[in-house]
């Protein structure tokens, strides 16, 4: 398996950045502050339009948990269908029931409607209450990866976690660690748990460009875009970790 950098973009800017600072993958998200949301129809088209590298868009249709109604779910599906018309690479989906298991009813729909597109299970996954009874439902259902931090806030903190989960996966899945990779310590995390895919959000603030504002409403108007050099870097350094 290559050894592979996916970073998630919240705006367009941000999508060329990824492209130009060498990420293999983009997650398209709206709703930085909700973890991530499913971006509009018209982001979805302009970061396809703007970029050639993978896109896959995040079809989550709110913030909060992974247990989702039946109308949030019929969501699901038509923006499923959205990213096949606009030729999205893949998609990033999870859905659990309350009990803390993988709705794998749900989930291989999702899974069969999506077509060629590959399919990631995202971080719906650190919620589980067994990880490798959910790793055999995630591989039977066709997804390609799993994107985890090793049921921890964060990678460091999850790293024999997803050292196990790799071990387990066998090549089945690529096991994704995501949340807190940086380039600081994105080679401690290959060496200690073998994963060769990683998530990284790279992000930096942006300071609002008007020139006009209201200070009476006390507020900064920052955005999230991605750290091109934090990007290259970490790159360069999973390009040149020894196998």
């Amino acid at each position: 398996m290559k050894k592979e950098l996916e970073v998630i973009a919240f705006n367009i800017a941000s999508c060329k950045i990824a492209q130009e600072a060498g990420a293999d993958r983009i997650e398209l998200c709206a709703n930085p502050y909700e973890g991530g949301t499913t971006p509009s129809y018209g982001m979805i088209a302009e970061a396809r339009k703007s970029t050639s590298i993978q896109l896959f868009p995040i079809i989550r249709p709110r913030g909060g948990d992974f247990l989702y109604s039946d109308e949030e779910f019929n969501a699901m599906i038509q923006d499923i269908e959205a990213c096949k018309l606009m030729k999205c690479d893949g998609v990033v989906i999870g859905m659990l029931l309350e009990n803390g298991t993988i709705d794998v009813e749900r989930s291989t729909k999702l899974v069969s409607a999506a077509g060629l597109m590959e399919v990631t299970f995202h971080r719906a996954f650190d919620r589980v209450i067994d990880p490798f009874v959910a790793l055999e439902h995630v591989i039977a259902m066709g997804c390609k990866r799993i994107l985890t931090s090793g049921l921890k806030p964060n990678v460091m903190e999850g790293m024999l976690m997803l050292k196990s989960l790799v071990k387990a996966a066998a090549d089945r899945i690529t096991i994704m660690p995501g949340s807190g990779v940086r380039a600081n310590n994105i080679v401690e995390l290959a060496e200690t748990t073998g994963a060769k895919a990683f998530h990284s959000s790279a992000r930096i603030s942006i300071p609002s460009e008007m020139k006009q504002t209201n200070a009476e409403m006390k507020e900064e108007l920052l955005q999230i875009s991605l750290d091109f050099n934090e990007v290259k870097e970490l790159k360069y350094n999973l390009l040149n970790i020894l196998n």
